[in-house]
């Protein structure tokens, strides 16, 4: 079946002769070669009662309503794409995130996450600018995936103390996710001998705390998990899982002050065992790179960003915050 073909301005103006010669429609179709309800719409739809068929005009109008028909470019709504924009630039939300967040939200904004990476790709949310540096581009914006690997036969050396249970005893309802308490701990270091970042991950919720720390040292590690914990409730406190790194050796110490939390710590070179907090590290590191000198970082700052990690909706959690999940609310986020 072949495709139907507009009338051509040739042919608009042929339809125009013949028509004042007074030609029936059935005629002036044959000669045009187009059916009769084509001709018989074209001048219907083109002559009014005090004007005649004219061929310009028929152009005319035709050329502005193929402007108008097709599909919508949802982007192309100013204050969809600002608010697209806000939520990848100054909430650092992937383009997941935004499709799914609206959707649970019911906004009246329908926007798939194929549709952003494609205005992104295409340069859409970039600043005019004939040469755009890498960290320019909107796409800086975007969560960098990928992490360099450890060269063939380095190792990090591994602490000794004393370790009261190891992951494998750590109960099932902690490996399920089944409820809130149980906890992935972890540092993120700066550069050498400099400040550092501890974070404490909640499994079940994704919830993160955070805090700068000065000094990478198990006193200093100790009181700041104690700190982090205080005003967490007792009943959301049942376990925590470190690495063996050194400054996790005092472990002791903050089981006495917390009700005797457990330390379940993870095996040696294992840091797959604690995935909910390494990822959320990863997210950490939009905010503070890898490399970077922590010890001038605002601690708001960095509290600021955490603050923004759980109020990001994620895909494991339905579309749900961590916040949402962790405190058993519902926020309004878009």
């Amino acid at each position: 079946m072949s495709h139907y073909k507009h009338l051509t301005i040739e042919e608009r103006e042929k339809l125009y002769l013949l028509f004042n010669q007074g030609i029936s429609i059935r005629k002036i179709a044959a000669a045009l070669n187009r059916s009769p309800s084509t001709i018989s719409r074209e001048l219907e739809r083109t002559t009014l009662f005090w004007q005649p068929y004219s061929p310009s005009v028929a152009q005319t109008r035709y050329k502005n309503r193929r402007k108008r028909c097709g599909k919508k470019r949802i982007l192309a709504n100013a204050e969809t794409k600002e608010k697209v924009r806000e939520f990848i630039q100054d909430r650092h939300w992937s383009p997941e995130q935004v499709e799914y967040r609206l959707k649970l939200e019911n906004s009246p904004i329908h926007i798939s996450y194929a549709t952003i990476y494609r205005a992104i790709s295409s340069g859409m949310f970039d600043i005019k600018k004939k040469y755009l540096k890498k960290n320019e581009r909107f796409s800086f914006y975007l969560r960098r995936k990928g992490k360099k690997r450890r060269k063939n036969g380095t190792e990090r050396r591994q602490s000794k103390y004393t370790i009261p249970f190891t992951i494998s005893q750590r109960p099932k309802e902690a490996e399920e996710r089944a409820i809130l308490g149980y906890w992935e701990a972890d540092t993120v270091a700066g550069t050498k001998g400099s400040a550092s970042v501890l974070t404490l991950t909640e499994r079940k919720s994704r919830f993160l705390l955070a805090c700068k720390i000065d000094q990478h040292t198990a006193g200093i590690v100790s009181q700041a998990i104690i700190h982090l914990l205080d005003g967490i409730a007792p009943d959301k406190v049942k376990g925590i899982t470190p690495d063996r790194g050194r400054e996790f050796a005092k472990h002791e110490d903050v089981s006495k002050a917390i009700h005797n939390v457990p330390f379940y710590f993870a095996d040696p070179y294992s840091p797959w065992q604690r995935g909910t907090n390494e990822n959320t590290n990863g997210l950490l590191r939009e905010c503070i790179p890898k490399g970077k000198d922590i010890a001038p970082v605002d601690s708001d700052l960095i509290s600021a960003f955490v603050d923004c990690l759980n109020q990001r909706p994620r895909k494991c959690l339905g579309w749900r915050s961590p916040y949402e999940v962790f405190f058993d609310t519902v926020l309004h986020l878009t």
